[in-house]
């Protein structure tokens, strides 16, 4: 096995799906997801990213081309399924889609129990699920009557009951206020820390500047540019034609280098936070 497959989770070569309408998902996409990696992908709506999601944790299967997990082909079998979705945590765009039980605690009971483990073992996962998200006060509350945001959190909950590998999330800030936002960063920030892959969906370009250490551009179901978070000012042209923009922080860098306030080839600060460091020790 090579240095480069044991070093990725997944591998994409030339996968091709299309839904019964027609509609393209994915076209000839290939890429690959970085072990221990907190990968951003972006694109516009049907540019493929929800496609790619539901196959990495094999909801959906390629038409052509192959998919490799830890060096293995994705083998779909019921039991191979089984133990590739206790390591892989899927959180879908719309809570609705995923929320089914009764009560909080019930929902982020479910696949846990699912997965064969004892009673007590899982009422301490979700105890600790809950506290997580800080939904714990919540834990009786039916799960209908919980807000969008609130159901979000639920949903992440659950896939942090069952100690996934990896995590998927499939436009996670979408609906969450400024604080709610906030929250879940620094838990994205903390499940890493703790050696989680981290892959998710976004619109928001700072966002994924600033928290990513590996970005994926997505367009009409290909991977346009795969790059680090550092290299992502060299993509200018392709994030202009994506529609994407360009992060603030490096636009404004750029314009405060063109002033001569910061010397023109310095690095790139992926934050304002390292933007005000850069400025504190040139002025």
């Amino acid at each position: 096995m090579s240095e480069k497959i044991k070093d990725n989770i997944f591998e994409l070569q030339d996968v091709c799906f299309r839904y019964p309408d027609g509609s393209r998902g994915l076209e000839q996409c290939s890429l690959s997801i970085h072990s221990g990696s907190r990968t951003a992908v972006l694109g516009a709506n049907g540019s493929g990213k929800t496609t790619l999601f539901l196959h990495f944790n094999a909801i959906l299967r390629p038409q052509s081309g192959t998919i490799v997990c830890s060096g293995n082909p994705l083998n779909y079998s019921r039991q191979n399924l089984h133990a590739l979705r206790s390591r892989i945590g899927l959180v879908f765009q719309n809570p609705d889609s995923q929320l089914f039980s009764a009560s909080v605690r019930e929902d982020v009971s479910f696949g846990p129990l699912n997965q064969g483990i004892n009673k007590q073992t899982v009422r301490e996962r979700v105890e600790e699920a809950l506290c997580s998200v800080g939904m714990i006060d919540c834990a009786e509350k039916p799960v209908h009557n919980l807000s969008h945001g609130q159901k979000k959190r639920v949903c992440i909950a659950g896939v942090l009951a069952m100690q996934p590998d990896i995590m998927i999330l499939d436009e996670p800030m979408a609906g969450l206020d400024h604080s709610m936002q906030n929250d879940l960063e620094i838990l994205l920030q903390r499940l890493h820390a703790d050696g989680m892959t981290i892959l998710l969906a976004t619109h928001d370009i700072d966002f994924a500047y600033r928290w990513a250490d590996r970005i994926l551009l997505m367009d009409q179901g290909q991977d346009v540019v795969s790059c680090t978070a550092a290299d992502l000012s060299k993509e200018t042209e392709q994030l202009h034609a994506l529609g994407l923009g360009i992060p603030n922080v490096i636009q404004l860098h750029r314009l405060l280098a063109a002033k001569g306030l910061l010397p023109p080839g310095e690095r790139q600060p992926l934050s304002f936070t390292e933007l005000v460091g850069f400025l504190e020790q040139r002025l």
